[in-house]
């Protein structure tokens, strides 16, 4: 049978629609038992977003072999597990959604995702959403203090709501014509901003905050891939709770911090793990305020799950 090649655009459990991207056509696929068992610490041998090789036989397709991955984002499903989980893959941008209320933004979350899109050389924007409840006391601050500590290291930042519109049309048009991941924490608005940008999908799910835990209700169960009437995908991922690194060296965790990368050349030491060493110009840049203590802090929960996750 002849080979030929197409996008995967859900995955549910063993099951997968795969499309001839930029064609929108999509139909179902299992995977050849030899690409799953070539998955070694892997959950799922293949993520949406991958680009496969595969056979027809009637209605279903068989995916044979996934072609060469030009970024992904990976993670633990704990900081400890032995097994990781590839929430998709080849994207032009992920945004990272986060809010500052119901659910406040868990910085220890959002920097290890950027670390992981760093390493892995996925552009990210980080997208602040619910600026509708901005009436809140201390919201305001609340936005100023993290939008300081993101745009110092160099992140894009983006105010938006879903509810009320705000900069919709222009996160619309950053989506145009690229395959993006909307991803953050359960609550903080992922679904109901993509039904923003593309009332046309009618699938998309949408929840309220638990009052009990202060945190979102899942929404999405599964990973799944949707055309824009503007030109353009956007994947939806289920909240992420969780996210533990993979595959990153401790000893070069620092250099996917932009920030210390522009300083570390600087340090008396080499190699140097900022941590005690005399001459350290991160931790230098720290006490000066050109680095963030929350993001130093970051680093340092970083290294320390490193070394537990090597015992």
């Amino acid at each position: 049978m002849e080979k030929r090649t197409a996008t995967v655009v859900k995955h549910t459990g063993s099951h997968y629609l795969l499309s001839e991207l930029p064609a929108w056509d999509v139909f179902p696929a299992v995977i050849r038992g030899v690409v799953r068992l070539k998955k070694g610490s892997l959950t799922n041998p293949v993520a949406v977003g991958d680009i496969v090789e595969y056979t027809r036989d009637g209605e279903m397709a068989t995916i044979e072999a996934i072609l060469p991955r030009k970024n992904y984002i990976i993670r633990r499903s704990t900081n400890l597990s032995k097994e990781s989980h590839i929430i998709a893959a080849n994207l032009d941008r992920v945004f990272l959604v986060v809010s500052m209320v119901l659910p406040e933004p868990k910085l220890p979350f959002i920097d290890r995702f950027l670390v992981t899109c760093e390493a892995y050389s996925v552009p990210v924007t980080i997208v602040i959403n619910k600026t509708d409840l901005e009436y809140l006391d201390g919201y305001k601050e609340s936005v100023e203090w993290f939008k300081e500590i993101y745009r110092n290291v160099g992140y894009e930042i983006m105010e938006v709501s879903a509810l009320r519109g705000d900069e919709i049309d222009a996160l619309r048009q950053k989506c145009k014509d690229s395959v993006s991941l909307f991803a953050g924490v359960s609550g903080v608005g992922k679904s109901s901003l993509i039904k923003a940008i593309a009332p046309e999908l009618t699938g998309i799910r949408t929840g309220e905050i638990s009052m009990a835990h202060l945190q979102g209700k899942h929404t999405t169960t599964f990973y799944e891939m949707h055309p824009l009437s503007t030109g353009g995908f956007i994947i939806d991922a289920p909240g992420i709770r969780g996210f533990g690194l993979i595959d990153l060296e401790k000893e070069s965790l620092s250099t996917y911090f932009p920030e210390m990368l522009r300083v570390m050349d600087n340090c008396r030491f080499k190699p140097c793990t900022h941590t005690h060493e005399p001459g350290c110009a991160v931790k230098e840049a720290v006490d000066s305020g050109l680095i963030s203590p929350e993001r130093y802090n970051s680093y340092l929960s970083m290294l320390e799950d490193e070394n537990k996750s090597r015992k």
